[in-house]
């Protein structure tokens, strides 16, 4: 790890590069590690270090990047260099006014010794314990154990000067058979947190109720969706509507639609990048402190996320420190209200549905009106008189994601933290109507 003043003031010699207008520096520096299992063994063991190093150059209206994995003086040099000449090759961008101001920059944990000092033989017990729950089972295990140390330093010729350690880690496991399979997974800043006996008893048991799926003919119903299908969904929903720039284009959903109902008022999604329930991280990536942003209140379109650019588009809007690095802003720490039924709450309350696990292959047909479709994996249930009465072979759906979260029946109690750099805390979701359109052979 480069460390705190050594980042710092690695900017700071950047920023001094270049007679540019305005000038930004933007430092990271990546540690992953990554065992992969499969056929209940480990065939592959990744180790990957590298470090970046973005320049931003500002003549006027225009702006040059130019980036360089050399930390060596002369390296930077040329980058700086680059990114002034690729400036002046630019058009003027009349919505350009600025970058980013300094603003307070809150305290938040999100490095754990647990997780850097986690070795290739900490991984392996991981896995081990997967594997041979799988053996035992007489099914085979697939999936991976990962982990992360990443820094994130950022100064500007305004004044930011902001710095972070990360550290990520995460486990999945694809348990499967001939004829059927299962899926769970885990995620933590804090390795520590990581229970791979949870994780693999639970794609065990999706897998052994997935055995020999029937054939099912696809339609608007019912449905139950897992934690891992409504942070899916969620994660689109961000995609294509959460962001300051489509609603400012009119691309998003919430567009137009401020202060109004768009969804069940069951439902409240919020970024916040400070609650240490979630996956904390104190400032985005222009180096602006987050704030906490509550995106949908009771079923109300109440805000969108903004980065520096986008809020200069709009008078009297501030960067809400939710910069992607690209011009725009993402939700990049979501939570969706828990409420207080029960799994099985939910399955003994649904007339006939679908259980989902989990989706896959999901691409946007109409993101103003959040249409995606996609395919069920890893476990679909027929759902009939309050009970799982089978397994049904893989379905396809379109379905507009706001139309499906404003027929919210059930709200889970429990959520929990799915993904690895961007985590979302969800919980599971009982829904009135969701539209299947499809099924596969398998």
């Amino acid at each position: 790890m480069v460390g705190r003043e050594r980042a710092i003031e690695l900017l700071e010699r950047v920023l001094r590069l270049t007679e540019a207008d305005q000038v930004e520096g933007t430092m990271r520096t990546r540690e992953n590690y990554l065992t992969r299992y499969a056929n209940n063994a480990i065939h592959q063991n990744i180790a990957q270090s590298d470090a970046t190093l973005q320049i931003k150059a500002v003549l006027g209206k225009k702006v040059g990047i130019a980036t360089t994995n050399s930390l060596e003086d002369e390296d930077l040099a040329r980058a700086a260099a680059q990114a002034v000449a690729t400036a002046k090759l630019q058009k003027d961008n009349p919505q350009f006014v600025s970058l980013a101001q300094p603003t307070p920059i809150a305290e938040a944990k999100t490095y754990y010794e647990e997780t850097a000092g986690l070795t290739p033989e900490d991984r392996a017990r991981l896995v081990l314990d997967i594997c041979r729950q799988a053996d035992q089972a007489g099914l085979e295990a697939a999936g991976a154990v990962s982990s992360s140390i990443n820094e994130l330093a950022i100064a500007n010729s305004l004044g930011v000067r902001a710095y972070a350690p990360i550290t990520s880690s995460g486990v999945t496991a694809v348990i499967m058979s001939p004829t059927g399979s299962g899926f769970a997974e885990a995620s933590s800043r804090n390795a520590a947190d990581l229970n791979a006996t949870a994780v693999g008893e639970e794609a065990i048991a999706r897998c052994q109720a997935n055995q020999s799926p029937i054939d099912f003919d696809p339609s608007e119903m019912e449905v139950i969706l897992s934690h891992y299908a409504v942070a899916e969904l969620l994660g689109y929903l961000n995609y294509m509507g959460f962001g300051a720039l489509p609603f400012q284009e009119g691309r998003s959903f919430m567009a137009g639609k401020l202060s109004q109902k768009v969804m069940d008022e069951k439902l409240t999604i919020w970024d916040d990048g400070l609650d240490p329930a979630g996956a904390p991280m104190p400032f985005d990536f222009e180096g602006v402190g987050k704030q906490k942003v509550v995106i949908i209140d009771k079923g109300v379109a109440n805000a969108v996320v903004y980065d520096s650019f986008t809020a200069h588009r709009e008078p009297g809007k501030r960067s809400t420190g939710h910069s992607n690095g690209r011009f725009s802003a993402s939700a990049m720490n979501l939570f969706i209200a828990s409420g207080t039924a029960t799994e099985q709450e939910m399955i003994a309350q649904t007339k006939r549905g679908i259980y989902v696990t989990r989706f896959h292959y999901i691409r946007p047909i109409h993101p103003a009106r959040t249409i995606i479709t996609g395919m069920t994996r890893d476990g679909a249930f027929l759902v009939e008189d309050g009970r799982i009465t089978s397994p049904v072979k893989n379905l396809r759906f379109t379905q507009s994601i706001v139309e499906a979260f404003s027929h919210v029946d059930l709200v889970g109690k429990e959520t929990r933290l799915l993904g690895e750099f961007a985590l979302s805390r969800v919980p599971m979701l009982k829904l009135a109507r969701f539209n299947f359109t499809g099924k596969t052979a398998h």
